[in-house]
């Protein structure tokens, strides 16, 4: 069984930056979403990559701030945020997709605790 650890959160005045990491361990991963969940609302797409070099998805709230680097190790993601608004506060998860569409967390398994981002103004 596949088990993901986030870390990475903090706390940051707004137009800063942050760099988020996703490790897994059990077996290979292959495919990764990070999703956000905000205090009283639903989890929210934020990104995916697949390893085999397509072009990451960014959900349009982050996309142009947001950034999933391409150096990632065979055990690791990241996600870098840049530009980040006090909007963009939530706990950040990683998990790993199974089949369907990319942007709804009920096709994803497994997910980890998540790493608290607080972004003030």
């Amino acid at each position: 069984q596949v088990q993901l650890v986030e870390s990475g959160g903090g706390l940051v005045q707004a137009g800063g930056s942050l760099r988020l990491s996703c490790t897994f361990s059990g077996r290979a991963v292959r495919s990764v979403g990070w999703f956000r969940q905000a205090p009283g609302k639903e989890r929210e797409f934020v990104a995916h990559i697949h390893w085999s070099g397509s072009p990451a998805f960014y959900a349009y709230t982050v996309k142009g701030r947001f950034a999933i680097p391409r150096d990632n190790a065979e055990n690791s993601v990241s996600l870098q945020m840049n530009s980040l608004k006090p909007e963009d506060t939530a706990v950040y998860s990683c998990d790993i997709f199974s089949d369907g569409s990319i942007y709804d967390a009920i096709n994803y398994g497994g997910w980890g605790k998540g790493t608290l981002v607080t972004v003030t103004k």
